[in-house]
């Protein structure tokens, strides 16, 4: 019923900025869940989830599975050190910094309270063993000595993080420091932190390696990471947990199955072997009922329309970008899909221009939308041609 679709190029910076804000808006417009779209047709109701607020999505199409006070604001505790490592892996990506380069450790690096690495004050420590000890061992130490060697100062640090935050949507969190240490003004919420993670894992892949790796050890000190479900799910490959008496025991967790990747986040249990729990009940309901469906891949035409003063006489319409969807199990096949084309179409035509729309729809609800796009650009025709097509379009009018 669906043909295979390849995206064509963004013709413009705005046009990819578009999607791109389109694609975490989308966050906000599927929070409605299940239980009032066509998510409700065959599939359970999500599990309950004993947490002050949490999230399940599809780390690919952003499709909310399941949530419960997903714009709540929550402290964040540990989760924060996401942020953190997402900041560093872009000032890396952007070649302002290095794994290999050396970190003064500071009197406060080293004083900083909480989960440590054991760094040294007056040590020089890589900062490739400062994003591991970050990481798999949730040190604060290791989060102040990085904000530090990046951005002067932690203050400035949390600046950066605010700054980034913004770029990607995290628009009802805040960052007063980089540890996770309670703040009233250091907090976050649920959805919020499904962005970063989804960020973090597309935008830097081999970074986002390091929240796999079940120990390490420095100062002759082993530690394991604090995440247990890389112990007890072997498709568990991340994230991170974070605890403080006031944020509760919380957890994002990320795992990957036959190509369909979810995202959780649970804030606020009451244990350690709860927020497992609580996250294992999200991942299981998620790929139990749900499938990621690549509806359309590369370089295939949807419609071809007719051009009217164009030095070519037809026109291959597609879309921006490929078409990925969750849908319920087995139901790949019930979906249907339509398009309405522009009526007339007259040239220049410039490649990316919009001449109609695709829907897709499931149960007769709409789950797909998008603009159908000139796939290549076609110049106007001379001056005989173009009086051709003038005459024939008038008559053609004048009849209808």
């Amino acid at each position: 019923m669906l043909e295979c679709l390849a995206p064509t190029h963004f013709r413009s910076l705005l046009k990819n900025m578009r999607y791109r804000y389109s694609l975490y808006c989308s966050l906000t417009f599927f929070v409605a869940l299940i239980s009032t779209s066509v998510f409700g047709v065959g599939i359970p109701r999500a599990p309950e989830i004993a947490a002050s607020g949490h999230i399940l999505i599809d780390a690919t199409t952003f499709r909310v599975l399941s949530g419960e006070n997903v714009e709540t604001s929550l402290a964040p505790a540990s989760l924060t050190k996401m942020m953190t490592s997402y900041v560093a892996a872009a000032e890396i990506a952007a070649g302002r910094f290095g794994l290999d380069e050396m970190v003064d450790i500071s009197v406060k690096a080293w004083r900083t309270p909480g989960s440590k690495m054991f760094i040294r004050e007056g040590t020089k420590v890589s900062l490739a063993d400062l994003l591991k000890g970050l990481i798999i061992q949730s040190g604060n130490d290791a989060s102040v000595a990085i904000a530090e060697h990046l951005a002067g100062s932690e203050g400035a640090f949390a600046d950066m993080m605010n700054e980034h935050a913004q770029i990607l949507g995290m628009q009802a969190s805040h960052f007063m420091n980089a540890t996770g240490l309670p703040n009233e003004e250091h907090y976050t919420t649920a959805k919020d932190l499904a962005i970063l993670s989804q960020a973090l894992i597309k935008n830097f892949p081999e970074h986002y390696k390091l929240y796999s790796e079940r120990s390490f050890k420095y100062n002759d000190i082993d530690q394991p990471n604090r995440n247990r479900l890389l112990w007890r799910d072997r498709t568990v490959d991340g994230i991170k947990t974070g605890f403080t008496k006031n944020a509760g025991y919380c957890l994002v967790a990320s795992a990957l199955r036959d190509d369909m990747r979810l995202i959780s986040v649970v804030l606020g249990t009451d244990s350690d072997e709860a927020r497992m729990r609580e996250s294992q009940k999200l991942l299981s309901y998620g790929f139990r009922y749900f499938q990621t469906q690549k509806i359309y891949d590369k370089d295939v035409t949807l419609k071809t329309a007719e051009v009217w003063y164009g030095e070519a006489e037809m026109l291959n319409l597609g879309l921006l970008s490929p078409v990925t969807l969750t849908l319920p199990r087995g139901r790949y096949d019930d979906l249907k899909a339509e398009t309405d084309v522009t009526r007339i179409i007259k040239a220049p035509v410039s490649e990316g221009d919009e001449y109609g729309e695709l829907r897709i729809t499931l149960d007769e609800e709409v789950v797909f939308r998008a603009p159908l796009v000139a796939t290549s650009s076609i110049a106007e025709a001379g001056f005989f041609k173009s009086i051709g097509h003038g005459v024939y379009l008038l008559f053609s009018e004048l009849l209808d």
